[in-house]
């Protein structure tokens, strides 16, 4: 793999220059007060972790079982999910470490490996049934690297408060109030950008990409979902705002990462708005806006190349350009109705004339969500959740997927458009420690946009385990 460019070498010696700092210095950066008398409760693991050690050692297991019966369809092309009933398995393993050098600067470097498949090697729909699903199976089991980043607080008050641990994004347990932070290294954009706690937890709680992520949200990433970059946030009492600098894939979906960023590259900011509507009850709000450089094809282009008879189908990959732009804007709210019943939904859009790149075909999108939490029933770590998603395409991309095109996901050799209609619950039942088990069910209407097949009920399974 080629070095990382000058910009993001220079961030993480800037950010690595922290780790020097002495307990004591952070101490008086800190002016901390007395700790809390009850830290963060952490959810229930098989094995105990310390809420105050200064190292973190943790492992999660998630496997997925789905399917579906055979289901109506006039046609199907290279890229369409199989009209015949089918069965799939996925499997992640997921290693986290983390070491805290001081209270305001910590490492995190995470090992993962998936492996399985998803229900026609997750081809066919925009709104894919398992987040788990590597998009490309032939990248094998093999471990690889998902994080490496290095993260350091900067107080700007004396205020604090507690944190959860959570060695996805951070250790630490106690944070400024205001504070500026520093992130740099290899990590997932969607870990810190349109993040909704009742929707962004494949593992958990919902499992269809379009329902964990705004579908239209193209986020900076190589096949797996990960990319090296930088992220500075500012964080206040009822607001903050981040901006994140990441690598773009080299091609559409692609495993490499590009790392010339003056030819390739992704902005990405996010204002976050914490209001107190009502008393006693959380109520988030995110604003989005991100834009992509890279070498992207034109739907357009590919149109009129068919048309006047250059190539035999349309063929995005032939037209292709360095340079290209794709972006976008999104909504992302949550909000607590009761102290156990949470509402959350998501709006997004982006420019639908240059191809989708990195996470999947949709250029425009909504959803609603809520989720309950069973405490009468003495269940407090379970949840049922629910969701309706509904997503669609440009005119430029129906027309492309229209006369035979095919994109990374999508290609059904024709097309009678339709939005994608899908609705999701999930029951997660906490079995014992670190110990999930969810049924899951999905009702898919329009698959891939087309009216000519479906819909679709996908059933599934999932094991969770938490070490």
């Amino acid at each position: 793999m080629r070095s990382p460019t000058p910009f993001l070498k220079s961030a993480v010696v800037l950010l690595l220059l922290g780790c020097s700092w002495s307990p004591a210095s952070a101490q008086i950066l800190f002016l901390q007060q007395s700790p809390p008398d009850e830290p963060p409760e952490q959810p229930p693991t098989i094995f105990p972790h310390s809420l105050t050690a200064a190292w973190w050692v943790s492992a999660q297991i998630n496997i997925v079982f789905q399917g579906h019966p055979s289901f109506h369809a006039l046609y199907s092309g290279p890229n369409s999910l199989r009209a015949e009933g089918q069965t799939a398995t996925s499997y992640v393993v997921t290693l986290y470490t983390a070491y805290a050098f001081n209270p305001s600067t910590e490492a995190l470097f995470d090992v993962e490996s998936a492996s399985g498949h998803g229900i026609s090697n997750a081809l066919g729909l925009a709104g894919f049934t398992n987040l788990d699903v590597v998009r490309s199976p032939e990248l094998g089991v093999t471990p690889y690297i998902a994080r490496a980043e290095i993260h350091k607080v900067f107080a700007l008050g004396a205020d604090e408060e507690d944190q959860q641990r959570n060695p996805t994004n951070s250790i630490l347990t106690r944070m400024p109030v205001r504070r500026v932070e520093l992130r740099a290294g290899k990590m997932s954009l969607a870990d810190f950008f349109d993040v909704n706690p009742v929707g962004s937890d494949s593992h958990l709680q919902f499992l269809n990409w379009t329902a964990d992520n705004n579908g239209s949200y193209d986020y900076a990433a190589d096949t797996r979902g990960y990319t090296f970059a930088v992220i500075v946030e500012y964080e206040d009492r009822d607001w903050g705002i981040r901006f994140a600098e990441g690598l773009m894939p080299k091609v559409a979906n692609g495993p490499d990462l590009d790392f010339n960023l003056a030819r390739a590259r992704s902005e990405n900011v996010e204002v976050e708005w914490r209001p107190s509507f009502v008393k006693d009850r959380r109520t988030v709000l995110l604003f989005l806006n991100y834009v992509n450089h890279a070498n992207m094809g034109s739907y357009d282009e590919a149109v009129r190349a068919f048309l006047d008879g250059s190539t035999p189908r349309p063929e995005i990959a032939a037209t292709r350009r360095q340079g290209r732009i794709k972006y976008g804007f999104g909504f992302n709210f949550e909000h607590e109705l009761t102290k156990t019943l949470r509402a959350c939904g998501r709006v997004g859009w982006n420019e639908g004339h240059n191809e989708s790149f990195a996470y999947t075909e949709v250029n425009q999108s909504y959803q609603l969500c809520g989720d309950w939490r069973p405490e009468r029933w003495g269940r407090r770590w379970d949840r049922l959740g629910l969701t309706f998603m509904s997503n669609a395409i440009s005119r430029a991309h129906q027309n492309y997927l229209a006369l035979g095109g095919l994109g990374f996901l999508l290609g059904d050799g024709r097309l009678t458009y339709g939005r994608e209609n899908i609705l999701e619950g999930y029951y997660t039942a906490h079995i014992w420690r670190g110990i999930y088990f969810s049924p899951n069910l999905q009702y898919i209407v329009n698959p891939g946009y087309n009216q000519d097949r479906g819909p679709v009920i996908v059933g599934g399974i999932r094991l969770h385990l938490e070490f």
